[in-house]
């Protein structure tokens, strides 16, 4: 959805250097680097664009719900770190971009979703994905959200990235984050209490072309994302008036489950062993997080999370 979007503006763009309108582009450009730190400075939201109608819509279609196990005190900053990415990474954008669930759910707390810093650099798309609550999820963005003294800010980031949506098969419970450490140690920096998020239903949305590990897909796959910094997922679902074929994600329930807070005391030069600690502990909740609603939500007694 962000990509045709994006694509979208891209063309827009191209549209009024080529035509015209060439002066409104070069105002634009103008504007653009002037405006270049701001996805990294807490963005600029307006709850006018993440109070749309549409919002109401998309979120009923799967349908999208945020589960909340505890409170989240807004005398704190949080770092939630969210898991899977899937394909579309729907229960992230639904939950914490759009509308006033999360506002409910958790009052006083203000939520940042992080995304690669590359969507920032498309044209009139950046003031979009801005307006809805999304920012750079480069560490001095993810600073610049957690080092707000007075607490209330919850910085949202998915921690597999865009390697893991190579993994979305539905059924797949593998997640990427053993060598994924940096969200620990920005967390120990801000002393900003650790949340594990498990979003149950996320890799249902897509069927993925068969990609296993070391076959020759998956190795392309992988360089190209290396080389531009997004994964390339061959993905299908649904037609707007069929179920066998398109690019429509399937109409499957998504439970995006908050956990308990992990305390965190605020160090500014941590230990790589302090962070090995710390990084452990948060596996254990996420474990224990999925263990305990996994019933709940359709997943088999004997599929447990496979962490990589």
């Amino acid at each position: 959805f962000l990509s045709l979007v994006a694509e979208f503006c891209c063309g827009f763009f191209v549209i009024l250097i080529l035509g015209n309108f060439w002066f409104l582009a070069v105002l634009y450009l103008l504007w653009l680097y002037l405006d270049w730190d701001t996805p990294c400075t807490g963005g600029r939201r307006y709850q006018w664009v993440r109070s749309w109608s549409v919002w109401k819509y998309f979120r009923e279609y799967f349908p999208i719900h945020l589960v909340k196990t505890s409170d989240l005190s807004p005398n704190h900053n949080y770092l939630l770190g969210f898991h899977p990415h899937g394909v579309l990474v729907a229960g992230a954008f639904g939950n914490f971009c759009t509308g006033s669930v999360f506002k409910n759910l958790f009052p006083g707390l203000t939520p940042y979703l992080h995304i690669m810093p590359i969507w920032f650099g498309c044209p009139f798309f950046r003031e979009y994905i801005m307006s809805a609550g999304m920012v750079s999820a480069s560490k001095e963005s993810v600073s610049y959200v957690l080092n707000n003294k007075g607490g209330g800010h919850a910085s949202i980031i998915v921690i597999g990235g865009a390697e893991e949506s190579l993994n979305a098969h539905p059924g797949s419970l593998t997640l990427n984050i053993l060598n994924r450490k940096g969200f620990i140690k920005m967390a120990l920096k801000h002393g900003a209490h650790l949340v594990p998020v498990f979003s149950f239903g996320e890799n249902e949305l897509f069927k993925q072309v068969a990609n296993p590990k070391g076959s020759r897909l998956r190795n392309i796959q992988e360089k190209l994302q290396k080389i531009m910094g997004f994964a390339l997922p061959l993905f299908h679902a649904r037609g707007v008036f069929q179920y066998s074929f398109g690019l429509i994600p399937y109409r499957q329930p998504i439970h995006t489950v908050v956990g308990s807070p992990i305390p965190v005391k605020q160090n500014l030069n941590p230990t790589t062993e302090e962070i090995e600690q710390l990084h452990a502990l948060y596996l254990q909740k996420l474990r224990k997080l999925f263990e305990e609603h996994k019933r709940n939500y359709g997943i088999p007694e004997h599929k447990s999370l496979i962490f990589e």
